[in-house]
């Protein structure tokens, strides 16, 4: 729209040539503010229904991590993902290792003719510093054993229960972590304000 006050988008008209400056249309940045303000209280809202959802949230976790053991063999990256959670928390299974007994080459049924029987993935035993080769065959029938004789070979605790923890002990990381991006978007927010400001009294002279 050319100059003048007939809407709330203002793109100055110049005539054509080499030296004719163009100033920012003002529409586009009342819009920036307000995707960033809707993305800003999405997150907080988030953040409450966490709090306030928690037990609801750790019950669709554990559903979660027990529906990929299920398919623990079925989809490589799956398998890859679950070891990589079970190596970095130091745990197995959703709420210990007998959750591997929903998974058919694992569980501990008489009729499974696996030799992964009662037995548990390599990413939930207990690593040796001094071992140079992973020995992918270190939970072979561990769960035929007692759960105190189970503790010197594999991770006892569940992955739900760990990264409990682990959001615990780095409570201070994660909210540092969220802070900082709504302080970036509060301050993108301002930022956006203040252009549109100063285009409206760029139009207000001109």
């Amino acid at each position: 729209m050319e100059g003048g006050d007939s809407g709330p988008c203002w793109i100055p008209w110049h005539p054509p040539g080499p030296a004719s400056p163009t100033p920012p249309s003002v529409c586009a940045h009342p819009q920036f503010s307000v995707f960033l303000g809707l993305i800003f209280f999405l997150e907080l809202a988030t953040g409450i229904l966490v709090f306030v959802f928690k037990d609801w949230i750790r019950d669709q976790l554990n559903l979660f991590i027990n529906n990929n053991v299920k398919a623990y063999r079925d989809d490589i990256d799956l398998q890859n993902l679950i070891d990589f959670a079970q190596e970095y928390w130091s745990c197995c299974g959703a709420r210990g290792p007998n959750d591997w007994n929903l998974n058919i080459y694992f569980n501990c049924t008489d009729l499974n003719p696996s030799r992964e029987r009662c037995g548990v993935p390599f990413s939930c035993c207990v690593r040796d510093p001094a071992e140079d080769v992973l020995n992918t065959q270190c939970g072979y029938d561990i769960r035929l054993k007692l759960e105190l004789e189970q503790q010197g070979s594999i991770h006892t605790k569940g992955c739900v229960g760990q990264f409990e923890k682990w959001l615990q002990d780095n409570l201070i990381i994660v909210a540092g972590v969220f802070v900082g991006i709504a302080l970036l978007q509060i301050f993108g927010i301002c930022l956006a304000q203040n252009l549109v400001s100063d285009i409206k009294a760029v139009k207000a002279n001109w």
